[in-house]
């Protein structure tokens, strides 16, 4: 636990001008999210309020919060566990991601005014650049920064507040997709596809473009999630070829 205590108490700072409740739920809701907080890891509600130097009762609201959203369970006669995203978590996420950004990016183009196209343009002339230079931290979060645009000029913020949430399920997972040259070339052209068709007021062609592009980021982190479950499940078995010969 010292290992990983040391972040979540850094992603709960409780020096932010924010109600005590609030920054524990954050905190602790994206140490998890992040995978800081181990897969199968037990919240010892006790233990964490002593090293946060806090009450146990932010913490316990927190994680009921937490547990709402299914990214912990209680397990009886233990404690409350780190729940893992699974595949089938993924592929809903997904389905539920292609319905809200088409509505999103549809509801942008219709809206944005000439400068913020201009705007949306510049930023993707910033991530080629960036991209021509292997600065792909940068592209990262460039291309994040153009998502957030779309949400930002659809004037939509519920629907925000929900993607948002969304994305973070898969966060360990999505950013790994833009290091790979081929997926990396192929994300970046897909959103000046969208942007000339946003700019041009072709709501089919976005739809189809917005559909297709996390359709491809959803078979790349589908694939990485099952190297992982295969790694995971190797690691198991050879750990109990072990713990037989022992």
């Amino acid at each position: 636990m010292d290992d990983y205590m040391k972040e979540v108490i850094k992603l709960a700072d409780l020096s932010q001008n924010k109600p005590l409740n609030e920054i524990v739920f954050e905190g602790l809701r994206n140490a998890i999210i992040k995978g800081i907080i181990p897969v199968g890891e037990r919240i010892n509600e006790s233990i964490y309020a002593e090293r946060m130097n806090i009450s146990r009762t932010p913490v316990r609201e927190a994680l009921r919060r937490i547990q709402e959203e299914g990214l912990v369970e209680y397990v009886p006669h233990y404690g409350v566990v780190v729940k893992k995203v699974t595949i089938d978590d993924a592929i809903e996420i997904y389905q539920i991601r292609k319905a809200l950004d088409i509505l999103a990016t549809q509801n942008a183009m219709r809206i944005m005014t000439e400068e913020q196209f201009d705007e949306m343009e510049a930023l993707l002339k910033k991530t080629d650049e960036a991209d021509a230079r292997g600065d792909y931290k940068e592209v990262v979060e460039l291309s994040r920064q153009f998502n957030d645009m779309i949400y930002a000029y659809c004037k939509m913020p519920r629907l925000d507040v929900i993607v948002k949430k969304l994305r973070q399920y898969l966060m360990r997972f999505r950013d790994i997709s833009l290091t790979e040259n081929d997926r990396r070339r192929k994300a970046l052209d897909e959103h000046w596809l969208l942007y000339k068709n946003m700019r041009s007021k072709n709501y089919d062609a976005v739809a189809l473009i917005t559909d297709e592009h996390l359709s491809y980021s959803e078979q790349f982190i589908l694939q990485e999630m099952r190297k992982l479950e295969e790694t995971e499940a190797n690691k198991e078995e050879k750990d109990q070829l072990n713990g037989h010969k022992k």
